[in-house]
């Protein structure tokens, strides 16, 4: 008998910020092939309205798409930042006050490829290529966009970098120019992926973004695939104050309709000392309310997803494991 053709499991991860890189660091290490267990075939969307920092200041000065967000999800899907001399130095951020002060020597990298061949994907697969990342990494659209938020108080503020400085409740945020096209292929990844992971991270200035492409709304509510929302763990000061899991979730169905099928939650306890210290910056744990999650037509599927550190954060193989399993054998 002639074998089966086992193909890997498609993965689609959707964010920015640093809750991208940590779901990519935990999949990069399940990506590749062994005796049955095919790998995974890996896809990063990438939000593209970031205007801080470095990225805002190459987008200011030289008119290149932010190359932050990639840059990360690129030295994750090759491993991480300790995993080779290369991706050290793409993580090399310069120290003073002048020049190149405050650049990632990535974002110089990607920046200066952009322009040699004049496309701004070609220069991110170029790096991937450079790095021996284990997937791909898309941004989500390569037009020239900005993040715009309508607040509860009927203003307006436009700029990511803004957004979180207004310490205001956000009401809606959209994309300008609105519905920018979708990049090569990302339609295409949302159609043939056997999971899609949204989040975790900013809300509105990470996750948003993506689904305000044109077509991706669309494309998730008609994908076959399961859609996953990895929660949050804290609040964020300026962005999500105040809001619990199924505010989350209920911000998303709001802006683009019913592309959830599930949560990934938190199920272990966080130490109080740790809690003390983050109250004393604003954020606070997301609560969540199992069955209001489940009436809002959501499964809420509940792990260990903490990391053993001082600070609060996910830990990449816990929440890969998680994933792959719900990709492998559903809810």
């Amino acid at each position: 008998m002639q074998a089966l053709d086992v193909r890997p499991t498609r993965i689609v991860a959707m964010g920015g910020g640093t809750g991208l890189p940590m779901v990519l660091r935990g999949l990069a290490r399940r990506a590749d092939p062994k005796l049955g267990d095919p790998g995974l075939d890996i896809t990063a969307v990438v939000a593209m309205s970031d205007d801080g920092g470095s990225s805002g200041r190459l987008r200011r000065t030289r008119g290149t798409l932010p190359p932050g967000d990639v840059r990360n999800c690129l030295v994750a899907l090759a491993g991480g930042k300790g995993t080779s001399p290369l991706s050290e130095v793409f993580q090399y951020r310069f120290a003073g006050k002048r020049g190149l002060a405050g650049h990632a020597v990535g974002n110089l990298l990607i920046a200066a490829f952009a322009e040699l061949k004049g496309d701004f994907l070609e220069a991110v697969r170029v790096s991937g290529e450079l790095l021996g990342v284990k997937g791909r990494v898309l941004p989500s659209t390569t037009s020239p966009v900005q993040l715009v938020a309508q607040m509860e108080d009927c203003t307006e503020v436009v700029g990511e970098r803004n957004i979180s400085r207004a310490h205001g409740r956000i009401r809606k945020v959209l994309l300008s120019p609105r519905s920018p096209p979708p990049v090569d292929g990302l339609i295409e990844a949302i159609r043939t992926a056997d999971l899609i992971a949204i989040g975790p991270g900013s809300l509105y200035s990470s996750v948003m973004p993506n689904l305000l492409v044109d077509g991706v709304a669309q494309a998730l509510c008609e994908s076959r695939a399961l859609k996953v929302m990895v929660a949050n763990l804290m609040t964020q000061p300026g962005e999500t104050d105040g809001m619990d899991c199924l505010d989350h979730v209920r911000a998303v169905i709001d802006h683009v309709g019913p592309v959830l099928d599930a949560v990934l939650i938190n199920g272990a306890q966080l130490s109080e000392e740790a809690a003390r210290r983050y109250a004393l910056k604003g954020q606070f744990p997301v609560r969540v309310d199992r069955r209001a999650l489940i009436s809002a037509g959501v499964v809420p599927v509940e792990a260990d997803l903490l990391k053993e550190s001082p600070r609060i954060r996910h830990d990449s193989r816990k929440v890969a494991r998680c994933l792959l399993k719900m990709a492998r054998t559903g809810l």
